[in-house]
């Protein structure tokens, strides 16, 4: 049977007749319009609506934010329109979903399409009727006139296509008259989630499909010498798959191909180039720089570097870390000659067709790459490695095939957020104001904004054609306030030791915590009450008032010295602020902390945030993300940290990698500042940035320690501790 979205609207009883998809047995290749309202909308003749998105819900809620948006505008019931997303024959390329631009940019176009649509169906049924626009209105699927005649959204266009650009004027609906945006409705994917029901892709089957599973090598960078194929001859029905260094066994039964991974004698070259995590800021420090950028400066401070100044300057270190993926990553391919499918958790289906297609010699139009939900994202993990490999698997045996990454893999191989060090200089007058700033950021300049080159291709020697982009990871490493004699710097690094690619919130969790943690030493060196320090030098009324809401929740009492050190279980209070990437969502950040002298273990007891992204659409999404935020970053900050060898990573699970458990789970105390006339900001990554800085804070709060290097674990706070005594 073909695929198109005309079978898909069959299915409900409709038919889009416009759309122009070259059918196909393994798939649809779309070529939609971004720029058209039938890219992103379907009416069926049943009046039922289907909203076609590029960006995809990485577990954000977008699924119930999109629904609300088009339902808002077209004044229907949300759980009557039905949503595609990431599937590269259906839906328009919206580019990657990330950097919290679900919202801000793949909605934005879709109620632009939905108020187009709108206003076609208002002049169509004007037409039908014979009456201005004006007598009209929108109830359910329907148009109704003054006179109470009606009609259906289905007999009006249903199965036909509206033929029209998105009109970028198109009159959208007036915030302060919604009936459905900002209103917590349910996400229609959480029952299935929570009773084990839901389709993941890795629960995903195709008949014919066989399991594979990748060898990996020893060290990185080594090349295969040879393979004993008679070691795995005990293994059922086994085969070998190798392109050069590239090299899987595969299987019908999936415990087959985990036999056989583990049984076969491979002869790899020793490689072992890695200085190792334990000189990783070290060689940061002596790593080729590509180039200097600055990133922001008010007035030249180094004429004042003396002048009777009191001057301060530290380093701040963030460790390199992995995605650390609850479910490790998966996909399943079935590749032909001509063409095929992929089913994968990438978060930019359409720019991996491209990729895909490119390195497998195949004609992007026939090659379809639909998007299922992953058990766990947060950035660019391993999901685009294991659908490429499944895709070149298959391929090479002609039958689908399902990659399944391991434990190993996922903690070992995939791209890792990159590592940061950042040097902070500042200096304060007589009156104990800053009088000048300056951040050095050494950022690596292989952090790729489009991806990570793929593992299978390096391996497999095909041309990965990925240059250096440095992504967003410099964002945020100037202060948001008001400063005098303030430079940025970003110093782009040529390599990093290990493969890197973008983690949640890339480069600004990092970038927040040198920032807001310096802020903090400067107020410390002038005697000053941390918050009133910073408002002393924030002229935005909504960067002023999260942190006045921060510390209103949290009866901040203002201090200028830290209270008893010597007590066997320390408490301190931090605060930090960020306005995410200096122009989107408001962010204050409070900490309470205890730590306990003799092992150096930290607790946080309590965070308050208040948060403003603007507009929300679904407030209870608004607040599951930030403090999903708020508990990934506080795992980041207190634990995580990847740790390799001569030779490649050593921290390859749970136990070397540890995460946030359930015990230490601090009681969080969220303001929403709801602010339905501006234009809504991301989500989805915003609260990650001040979580360490105010954690550190308030460390510092309670022990007079300041941490300049994450993550703040119990032998490294318990040795700062020895060091201050």
């Amino acid at each position: 049977m073909s695929f198109s979205r005309r079978n898909l609207l069959q299915g409900v009883a409709g038919l889009v007749v416009a759309f122009a998809l070259h059918e196909q047995a393994q798939g649809s290749p779309a070529r939609l319009a971004a720029d058209s309202v039938d890219g992103y909308l379907a009416i069926a003749p049943d009046g039922s609506v289907t909203v076609y998105a590029g960006k995809v819900d990485l577990g954000t809620g977008a699924r119930a934010a999109l629904r609300q948006i088009v339902a808002e505008e077209l004044d229907i019931a949300p759980d009557a329109i039905g949503l595609v997303e990431g599937d590269t024959g259906l839906t328009p390329d919206q580019g990657s979903t990330g950097g919290s631009t679900g919202i801000t940019v793949g909605a934005a176009q879709i109620r632009l399409a939905a108020a187009t649509a709108r206003a076609a169906l208002l002049d169509l049924a004007a037409q039908r009727f014979g009456v201005p626009v004006p007598q009209l209105s929108i109830s359910g699927p329907a148009i109704r006139t003054q006179g109470n005649r009606s009609i259906g959204f289905g007999e009006l266009i249903g199965g036909q296509t509206f033929g029209l650009p998105v009109d970028k004027s198109a009159p959208v609906k007036n915030p302060a008259n919604y009936a459905i945006v900002g209103k917590s409705l349910p996400r229609p994917d959480l029952p299935a989630k929570l009773t084990g029901r839901h389709i993941y892709v890795q629960d995903h089957r195709v008949a014919g499909m066989v399991h594979a599973r990748v060898i990996r090598p020893p060290s990185i960078g080594a090349r295969l010498l040879d393979v004993d194929a008679a070691s795995i001859a005990a293994v059922p029905n086994a085969r070998i798959v190798r392109l050069k260094d590239f090299i899987a066994v595969v299987a019908p039964r999936e415990w087959d191909a985990v036999r056989a991974m583990r049984a076969l004698n491979v002869h790899w070259s020793d490689t072992a180039t890695l200085d190792g995590s334990g000189a990783l800021y070290d060689t940061i420090r002596h790593t080729p720089v590509l180039r200097e950028e600055v990133l922001r400066v008010t007035q030249d401070p180094a004429p004042l570097a003396s002048d009777g100044l009191r001057l301060l300057q530290a380093a701040y270190h963030w460790p390199i870390q992995s995605h650390a993926s609850m479910g490790p990553s998966c996909a399943v391919a079935d590749i032909r000659d001509d063409g095929g499918t992929v089913w994968t958790a990438s978060q930019n289906t359409h720019r991996s067709r491209q990729t895909f297609a490119r390195l497998l010699g195949l004609d992007p139009a026939r090659l379809r790459l639909v998007y299922m939900d992953g058990s766990g994202s947060y950035g660019s993990n391993g999901n685009d490695d294991a659908a490429f490999e499944a895709a070149l698997l298959s391929r090479e045996i002609g039958a689908p095939v399902r990659v399944q990454w391991m434990r190993a893999d996922e903690h070992g191989w995939d791209p890792k957020g990159p590592p940061q060090l950042l040097d902070m200089r500042g200096a304060i007058d007589a009156n104990g104001d800053i009088a000048m700033w300056e951040t050095t950021a050494m950022l690596p300049a292989n952090t790729s904004r489009t991806g990570p080159p793929l593992l299978g291709a390096i391996a497999a020697g095909l041309d990965t054609g990925e240059g250096m982009s440095s992504g967003l990871t410099s964002l945020n490493a100037d202060p948001p306030y008001d400063l005098p004699h303030m430079r940025a710097t970003i110093s782009w690094l040529k390599a990093t030791p290990l493969r890197t690619s973008n983690l949640r919130a890339p480069g600004k969790v990092g970038n927040v915590f040198a920032v807001e943690s310096f802020f903090d030493e400067l107020a410390a060196a002038a005697a000053a009450d941390p918050l009133e320090y910073r408002l002393r030098r924030l002229s935005d009324p909504r960067g002023r008032e999260v942190l006045n809401r921060t510390a209103e929740r949290m009866s901040w009492v203002p201090h200028t010295k830290s209270p008893d050190h010597s007590a066997a279980m320390l408490r301190g209070r931090g605060i930090a602020y960020a306005h995410y990437k200096q122009s989107e969502t408001y962010v204050g950040m409070g900490m309470e902390v205890e730590i306990e002298r003799a092992s150096g273990k930290i607790r946080v007891t309590r965070v308050v945030c208040a948060h403003d992204c603007g507009m929300m659409i679904n407030p209870d999404a608004v607040r599951a993300q930030v403090e999903g935020s708020i508990l990934q970053t506080i795992s980041r900050t207190l634990f995580e940290e990847v740790t390799f060898d001569h030779a490649g990573v050593t921290s390859t699970d749970w136990g070397t990698y540890p995460i946030l458990t359930f015990p230490d789970v601090p009681r969080l105390d969220i303001v929403l500042i709801d602010r339905r006339l501006e234009r809504p900001w991301g989500v989805g990554e915003a609260a990650t940035a001040p979580v360490a800085a105010a954690l550190g804070n308030a460390v510092f709060d309670a022990t007079g320690v300041r941490l300049r290097q994450a993550p703040f674990t119990s032998a490294r706070v318990k040795a700062a501790l020895v060091t201050a005594s």
